[in-house]
């Protein structure tokens, strides 16, 4: 593909000889990081196993010292090192993250196997607050104990909903619960506020901004589940970030790995290609809104779309206002005349 520039009102997109797009202000969505380190290691706080990922710091341009916690939480009857890769890329962009490995007994389901719990949120904070403090930890001294984010997948996507809204639901939750003050921000894949508490709740996120991102053919949960639970988060930020081609297991190693729950629909994006989307949406969503990144920010709420032909992004950064006849009328003018333009709002949501 030949180099050129295409000029859209408030960003410029440059096209790249290998294909990909960036900034041409300077920011590429690429990962900081060009290798990530990581060990396994048992969780003293409650007994799980745990994989843990995190930079390498060698050969790196980053200026960033501290990385934030990112708790994984994964899909029910899903193998930990199914995301790997997932937590690799994630990590590349300046994040610790830690998967844990629970086996629950669920007698009234009929249910014995992996699958998490809200109480894991506290106890792997508190493990990794001792780990940052313990000098024989690789992890000695790099962690920001104070930002804490969570990212799951499908049942682990509910538990992490549910924990925001500081509710202990049975069975995502048992006994009691209550939400640690360190949370600045979660991402959620192939989730539904709905799995394994059965019903839908108005999501009290006390202004923790979350991203929902779902594959368009996912037949596990439906896209509508999805959508249901975006219209349920009560203060934004927050976003629906579709991607096309992908079902529920977008972001496993494999698709429908050994063991986890069959999705009958076949992706029609690569597995590869697949699991660096999610990444790297979730990762940026986390940098923008845990972080304060304002290359990140700019990303996920403008340009972002526009670059990426596999996602779709419907995204509210405010509090709903009152509606401005004027500016309702400007806007039916302009995107009438300039109809492109449409695309470059990102779908926006007042």
């Amino acid at each position: 593909m030949n180099k050129y520039f295409l000029l859209l009102t408030g960003s410029t997109l440059l096209y790249l000889a290998n294909g990909k797009t960036a900034l041409a202000g300077g920011f590429s969505p690429s990962p900081l990081f060009t290798t990530v380190n990581n060990y396994h290691t048992t969780v003293t706080t409650n007994g799980d196993s745990a994989d843990i990922y995190f930079p390498n710091v060698a050969n790196s341009n980053s200026n960033q010292s501290k990385y934030p916690i990112a708790l994984f939480l994964p899909g029910s009857r899903v193998e930990t090192l199914q995301y790997s890769q997932y937590a690799s890329i994630v990590a590349s962009y300046g994040f610790t993250v830690i998967v844990p490995r629970r086996i629950r007994s669920l007698p009234a389901f009929g249910f014995t196997g992996l699958l998490p719990e809200a109480s894991q949120i506290n106890d792997i904070l508190n493990f990794m607050v001792a780990e940052n403090s313990n000098p024989n930890s690789p992890l000695s001294g790099t962690l920001d104990p104070n930002n804490l984010v969570l990212l799951g997948h499908s049942f682990g996507g509910s538990v992490g909903l549910t924990a925001i809204d500081n509710s202990c639901i049975y069975p995502v939750c048992e006994g009691q619960f209550q939400l640690p003050q360190q949370l600045r921000a979660a991402a959620f894949f192939g989730t539904s506020i709905n799995v394994g508490t059965g019903q839908f709740i108005p999501i009290k996120n006390q202004g923790i901004p979350i991203a929902l991102l779902h594959g368009n053919l996912d037949s596990s949960i439906p896209i509508g589940l999805a959508q249901e639970s975006y219209n349920l988060i009560q203060e934004p930020p927050k976003a629906l970030i579709t991607i096309n081609g992908v079902n529920h297991y977008g972001i496993t190693n494999v698709n429908n790995p050994v063991g986890a729950r069959l999705d009958p629909n076949n992706p029609t994006l690569s597995q590869e290609e697949s699991i660096e989307t999610i990444a790297r949406w979730s990762a940026l969503f986390l940098r923008a809104y845990a972080l304060n990144d304002q290359d990140a920010l700019g990303y996920i709420n403008n340009s972002g779309d526009a670059l990426d032909k596999n996602v779709t992004v419907t995204i509210q950064t405010k509090t709903v206002p009152e509606t401005n006849p004027v500016w309702g009328l400007l806007s039916i003018v302009v995107f009438t005349i300039f109809p492109w333009a449409k695309n470059w709002r990102n779908k926006i949501e007042p």
